[in-house]
């Protein structure tokens, strides 16, 4: 958003160039009250800015399209792997219950062996 910052520099001294060319012409500004007087600068400057704000939204636009399409991408690859995130947990299971019988029965032949040196 730094783009559109104020310099107050150039806006105090847009400022003062309008005041002149008010002073400069008052009998414009006393027959057409209704109308802007705008000079080429001004004119420029605004363009400028209306070009870069339109710019800025279409970079914007194509930066969420792209988001979106990168999620889903994510979110369709998260479906096809959820059944094998699941099945690989189911085997964790497995494997813990399988380590959990294997080391108690390790337990059981250590202590017997104990008991045999006795």
């Amino acid at each position: 958003m730094s783009e559109f910052s104020w310099n107050t520099e150039v806006v105090d001294e847009r400022e003062q160039q309008q005041r002149e060319a008010e002073a400069k012409q008052p009998d414009e500004l006393a027959v057409a009250p209704e109308t802007v007087a705008l000079n080429a600068n001004d004119f420029s400057a605004l363009e400028e800015r209306i070009l870069r704000a339109v710019n800025m939204v279409k970079r914007e636009r194509q930066a969420r399209a792209e988001v979106e399409e990168r999620l889903a991408k994510a979110e369709a690859q998260l479906r096809e792997q959820a059944p094998l995130a699941e099945q690989l947990q189911n085997e964790v299971n497995a494997l813990r219950a399988e380590r959990d019988q294997v080391k108690g029965r390790v337990e059981r032949l250590l202590g017997q062996l104990d008991a045999l040196e006795l």
